[in-house]
């Protein structure tokens, strides 16, 4: 086991469970003079990223290839080993998963119903359960690797992935501002697009990676100290997903509108910097001069006045000018850093707490082996 974690991270675990799901399986059809082919399909296919996903859509994908099986016993008795066979047997498996809402077996079910074809025997009832028995194989041996071998554990790579993503939205909140007071000129707005656009997707793959992780409580239990942990990097998660809807308000904001007084742009460009050092900091600390420059901001956005435009000109008159939104953005963005070191803060203290107790029942372990 000491080897396979080794090679973890350099194959990926998924893989190496892979590999031992398709060799095991080989191995045990090999014994039962059964082929291995269909084994190692159903095997492949059913290897999940928790166990969870494996154990569910196991009971699903039996029946699918169950329904495989028999289409191409069927098909093949009446047409043959011919071209429409192979069509016939894969339209009829589809369609019959999909109205039986067996979806997540209609690939197994569909490889092995085609792949039986070309092997199907004389004996049409002892063929069917030899490769549905091979696919059970597959199905089972795959699902307990995925259950004991390599537990995965997502809570590193999300602990990671969260405080790049975090440094990334700070570089964008910088990047639009400028472009949007026309500080920076040299930006393209439409490559900005593109970074949000990749930002987003990221950050719903690190919401995939929490929910992967809150599945494989359900089979293998974590300790409290990562369960906490977990608990902080979801609320960090929540305050990044609200942090990337405000930057979508920035990124799509109508900045060939807005027209920027010269101390106004002076201080957006002082307080986006600002937030992007914040967001790049371990602790996400906020000292008086970040402070000092929000309470400006928030002096100009209660000063901040719509410019009245002439029915000729515009048939309806917004309440809030794009100045006054801007600066409600930067408000509403401040807020969220805010609450996001509060929460870094009191992580901070429970592992200052945790480290004391270890280091109390060492000093305590220490005396005792002296007293002895």
């Amino acid at each position: 086991m000491n080897f396979l974690k080794k090679y973890k991270h350099f194959i990926g675990g998924r893989i190496l469970k892979t590999g031992i799901a398709v060799f095991i399986t080989a191995v045990i059809c090999e014994w039962l003079g059964w082929p291995a082919m269909f084994a190692a399909i159903a095997a492949i296919v059913t290897i999940e990223p928790t166990a969870a996903n494996s154990i569910k859509k196991a009971f699903i994908r039996f029946p699918a290839s169950a329904i495989g099986a028999l289409y191409a016993i069927l098909f093949y008795a009446g047409l043959g080993d011919n071209p429409l066979t192979y069509a016939l047997v894969a339209f009829a498996t589809i369609v019959t998963c999909h109205k039986l809402h067996l979806d997540d077996g209609i690939l197994v079910a569909t490889l092995t119903g085609v792949a039986m074809i070309s092997t199907v025997q004389d004996h049409y009832v002892s063929s069917f359960f030899v490769r549905l028995g091979s696919t059970s194989i597959g199905l089972t041996v795959s699902t307990l690797v995925n259950l004991f071998v390599l537990k995965p554990n997502y809570s590193p790579t999300i602990l990671k992935k969260l405080h790049d993503l975090l440094e990334e939205t700070g570089g964008l909140i910088e990047r639009r501002g400028l472009e949007i007071i026309k500080v920076k000129s040299d930006t393209n707005s439409q490559q900005t697009r593109i970074v949000f656009h990749k930002l987003v997707r990221n950050v719903d793959r690190i919401e995939e990676l929490c929910r992967y992780q809150r599945e494989e409580w359900k089979y293998h239990k974590m300790n409290r100290q990562e369960m906490r942990l977990f608990h902080y990097e979801s609320k960090k998660l929540k305050i990044l997903k609200q942090l990337t809807y405000h930057v979508g308000n920035l990124i799509f904001f109508p900045n060939h509108k807005i027209t920027i007084e010269d101390n106004s742009a002076t201080l957006i460009s002082s307080t986006i910097r600002s937030m992007n050092a914040i967001l790049h900091s371990k602790e996400y600390k906020m000292d008086n001069k970040h402070h000092d420059l929000v309470d400006k901001v928030f002096d100009q956005f209660w000063y901040a006045k719509p410019k009245l435009t002439t029915p000729s000109e515009q048939h309806h008159h917004h309440l809030l000018s794009p100045e006054t939104m801007l600066f409600y953005e930067l408000m509403a963005i401040n807020d969220l850093l805010e609450e996001l070191a509060k929460i870094q803060i009191l992580e901070q203290k429970h592992h200052n707490k945790i480290n004391a107790i270890a280091t109390t029942n060492t000093e305590r372990r220490e005396k005792d082996n002296e007293r002895g």
